[in-house]
């Protein structure tokens, strides 16, 4: 008898479910999801800091927020996101977009919300390793533990913020907040704003800061400064040396006064109850040891779905989730402890060999492609389109060169390795 845990039901842990729900080889599957709802980082919420059950607020969404992503690469290669006249879409649609993915696919109903899984522990079987699964019903209070053959984490990597350590933070006489706690731009009425940090929600943040605040400073160490042409109150400067007072020191040795230290500095990974001896180490945001960033190398019945990022993300869960139920169910075999460390360390050195730091080991982006190729030729399970990869790639190159008008692009997959794009036309 095959029995799976899958920790979290936000869009990686639905996918996990919705595969193993009809998978033969499998005979039960539990899913704990600690919120109310389904959905994860999709979810919205005004609060911030902790719920009603003293656990941290798991969502970084903020009100304005629109993917950054077309709906053409968004949705589940066997489950595409409906069609509709715009290609970038409220947070809300795309969750309305999950539910409708768990419900026709029965996963909602097997969902144990309100469940808590506070340890994760490894032991021995009479015939292999084994499982014990520690929860609370956060409702009742009560707790329990149960046994499994296999879990799957899919508990999400942005609900932990990375606080970077700048000289002076702690002292500073202004507010300091992570974007994890953002929610709208009303906060920042005329102030003087220091975003730290451009990815995705840096750059986007900034701009929609730029409407309240007395003026805004973007803060980054991007390689290529972004084409985008920003408000007049946003300057764009170099990595920040130190903070005294209200005064920035910037690494250019340039200075200047700000109200207000906004963080947009990413995100830690973080798995609170996996216990020691489950031999996972997150060190500067590098989470190992695991074969193709998905299969805990030394207790290979524990798998991670979603681990890497910049990625074409619902599409790459669905991949990763087919991959290792056909190593569950014998279609291939998972290389020895020996074969998956060595993979492991050879492509770590690859990586560094190409500039990428410690802190990027799980980014993708133009790597994309040759990751989700090797998962399904390993495998043998149907390979991602081409396509996908495109348009990301399109995508993000646009998000850089003009953020301000980019999501009024329409996107059209043309066949597996073609697409269009084209602008929606205001009236």
């Amino acid at each position: 008898m095959v029995r799976v845990c899958v920790i979290g039901a936000g869009a990686a842990g639905v996918c996990a479910a919705r595969h193993l729900l009809v998978e033969p080889c499998v005979d039960h599957v539990d899913i704990f999801e600690q919120a109310s709802q389904l959905g994860g980082t999709w979810v919205y919420t005004e609060k911030v800091g902790y719920d009603d059950f003293g656990l941290p607020i798991h969502s970084s969404m903020y009100k304005s927020l629109r993917t950054n992503l077309p709906k053409e690469i968004m949705g589940f290669p066997d489950f595409p996101v409906p069609e509709s006249e715009k290609s970038y879409l409220p947070a809300k649609e795309m969750l309305s977009f999950l539910q409708l993915y768990a419900d026709k696919h029965q996963v909602t109903d097997r969902i144990n919300f309100n469940h808590h899984v506070n340890l994760v522990i490894p032991k021995a079987g009479p015939s292999g390793e084994l499982w014990d699964v520690s929860f609370k019903n956060l409702l009742n209070g009560e707790s329990e533990t149960r046994e499994y053959d296999y879990v799957f984490v899919c508990n999400g990597h942005y609900n932990t913020p990375f606080i970077p350590n700048i000289p002076g933070l702690k002292e500073f006489q202004g507010d300091v907040m992570h974007s994890h706690d953002y929610r709208v731009p009303e906060i920042f009425s005329g102030k003087r704003v220091l975003v730290v940090g451009a990815g995705p929600s840096g750059m986007d943040i900034a701009l929609e800061v730029t409407n309240v605040a007395h003026k805004v400073i973007l803060s980054h160490h991007l390689k290529e400064q972004p084409r985008t042409i920003f408000p007049d109150n946003l300057t764009q400067k170099p990595d920040v040396k130190r903070l005294d007072g209200k005064k920035v020191h910037f690494a250019d040795e340039s200075e200047d006064e700000v109200d207000v230290v906004f963080l947009c500095t990413g995100y830690l990974y973080n798995f609170p109850f996996l216990h020691e001896s489950c031999n996972i180490s997150v060190e500067d945001n590098c989470v190992e040891p695991l074969y193709k960033h998905l299969v805990n190398i030394h207790h290979p019945t524990m798998c991670f779905i979603g681990v890497p990022y910049y990625v074409c993300a619902f599409s790459m869960f669905d991949l990763q989730v087919r991959y290792y139920i056909r190593s569950i169910n014998g279609t291939f075999s998972l290389p020895s402890t020996e074969e998956m460390i060595a993979h492991w360390e050879e492509e770590k050195k690859d990586r560094a060999s190409r500039g990428y730091t410690k802190r990027q080991a799980h980014m993708m982006g133009p790597d994309q492609a040759s990751y989700y190729m090797s998962l399904s030729e390993e495998s043998g399970t149907v390979p991602l389109p081409p396509v996908f990869t495109s348009i990301h790639n399109d995508s993000s190159q646009k998000f850089l060169d003009n953020l301000t008008s980019y999501r009024d692009d329409v996107y059209e997959v043309i066949d597996d390795k073609q697409f269009a794009c084209f602008r929606l036309q205001s009236v």
